[in-house]
């Protein structure tokens, strides 16, 4: 089928519209939320197009927003905040929307914290302490497909092997196993995960299984156990 004029003029006009950016920011301080929104007020370094920010004071607004649209291209969330505690909030959001490159921004820039979140899937990490422009920098550094750290733990090896050891099992499960175990970590039973994600109780015993065979455990509170040593409550929801 040929192209009419109008549908070229239309696919013209539509190629010259100015892109959408979606971003939401996720933090329980709203004068923080304030100055990350001023910082992404003006156009952003190598990226063309239009900034349209979301905010979010807890996990649930973030799930909520994110269920009601697929166009988000960029979240911005705080390691501790009501709904999350410790890498809780990234692992799942690694595991239920994995296309949604998620950038760290929180105040325990320590490097270990960094290494963690980027092996565990963070786009980028930004310590709250950067200034605007290295916040600027980072986020149109991680829409533009890279990966953003800060520059203190470009050489950083994680020094406890068993961590190490952890990281690289929690990032082997499948994004159902993650929400199985975030799970299994609140303390719900097999016939409650069942019905939250809506399948068999047999098929969560074979994610169950499969879980505690990649952490290489034998039960489930030896799986809560090894969690622990993220810190505290690495993937319980509040």
């Amino acid at each position: 089928m040929v192209a009419t004029l109008d549908n070229k003029d239309e696919a013209v006009a539509l190629a010259n519209e100015p892109t959408s950016i979606n971003i939401v920011i996720v933090d329980d301080h709203p004068l923080f939320r304030g100055a990350m929104v001023q910082a992404l007020n003006t156009r952003l370094p190598d990226v063309d197009g239009t900034i349209n920010i979301s905010e979010a004071e807890d996990f649930a607004s973030l799930q909520q927003l994110l269920k009601g649209t697929s166009d988000i291209d960029l979240v911005l969330l705080d390691l501790a905040m009501p709904g999350v505690s410790g890498f809780s909030g990234l692992l799942t959001l690694r595991a239920e929307y994995a296309d949604v490159p998620v950038v760290i921004v929180s105040a325990s820039d320590d490097q270990a914290t960094v290494n963690r979140a980027l092996s565990l899937g963070a786009s980028g990490f930004v310590p709250k302490s950067a200034g605007i422009e290295i916040i600027r920098t980072a986020i149109s550094c991680v829409l533009q497909g890279d990966i953003w750290k800060p520059q203190d733990v470009e050489n950083f090896v994680e020094p406890d092997a068993e961590i190490a050891e952890l990281i690289g099992q929690l990032s082997s499960l499948t994004p159902q196993q993650t929400r199985v175990l975030s799970m299994i970590s609140q303390g719900l039973l097999n016939k409650q995960i069942a019905y939250e994600l809506g399948v068999s109780e047999a098929t969560v015993k074979a994610h169950v299984s499969a879980v505690l065979q990649k952490l290489k455990v034998d039960s489930r509170t030896q799986a809560v156990i090894r969690l622990s040593r993220l810190g505290a409550d690495a993937l319980t929801m509040n």
